[in-house]
């Protein structure tokens, strides 16, 4: 059975997702990182950059959301197009979530709603110009298809999927106003049996809620402690 360390933010929320949909049975392992579990030797040794999620399949271990969902796919052979062309264009949707989506909505929800007063408004200008800049090209990409390769429901709408039931508090409640697409995509997504089931994650396990000096220690590491 596969082992799954997660909490409920994003990225390990696209894995329940994908793993509801498949159908694999798997374990769910809390790690909570308000309270510095991230940092357990023990998960260490599953994912040497103390994140979640992480998935242990046998001998396989797999880190980062986006790779475990290609793994997955690629195991199973489902959710994933054929042919070259196509492979070319999910893999570049899929990195784009990677590497611009999910870190640029990260930062902006750090900067909108836990850094200090004084941080200074460059940072806040720049990460919400691009958080919402990436959110547009989705936004644009979704025009006129259904999900985000076209026709066809992928790994590329699940990572999709686990940021934008966040749009919220990443750009603000008059958000989806703005992105009638992605709003769309989240609906018809939330409306399928496996979402449902991913979360019911949040009723297994009580997590960690309050932003005290605790979490702010663990989440913020880089912040030194007053003396």
């Amino acid at each position: 059975m596969i082992r799954f360390y997660y909490n409920l933010s994003p990225n390990p929320m696209k894995v329940a997702l994908c793993l509801e949909e498949l159908g694999l049975p798997y374990e769910p392992v809390p790690v909570d990182t308000r309270k510095g579990e991230q940092f357990d030797t023990a998960y260490a040794a599953v994912n040497p950059n103390a994140k979640v999620p992480a998935i242990v399949d046998g001998e396989t271990t797999v880190f980062d959301s986006n790779a475990i969902l290609l793994y997955l796919a690629e195991k199973e052979g489902r959710f994933l197009p054929q042919g070259a062309t196509a492979r070319s264009e999910m893999l570049s949707w899929l990195m784009f979530v990677a590497t611009g989506i999910g870190p640029f909505s990260g930062q902006c929800v750090h900067f909108r709603h836990f850094a200090p007063k004084d941080a200074g408004a460059y940072a806040m200008d720049r990460y919400v110009f691009e958080a919402n800049r990436h959110w547009n090209v989705l936004e644009t990409r979704l025009q006129g298809r259904s999900f985000m390769l076209g026709d066809t429901y992928s790994i590329v709408d699940m990572a999709v999927w686990g940021w934008a039931r966040m749009v919220p508090f990443v750009l603000g409640e008059e958000a989806f106003g703005r992105l009638p697409n992605v709003k769309r995509l989240l609906d018809s997504i939330n409306a399928r049996p496996a979402a449902s089931r991913a979360e019911e994650l949040k009723a297994r396990h009580a997590f960690k809620a309050e932003m005290d000096d605790e979490a702010r220690r663990n989440m913020f590491r880089f912040i030194k402690p007053a003396t």
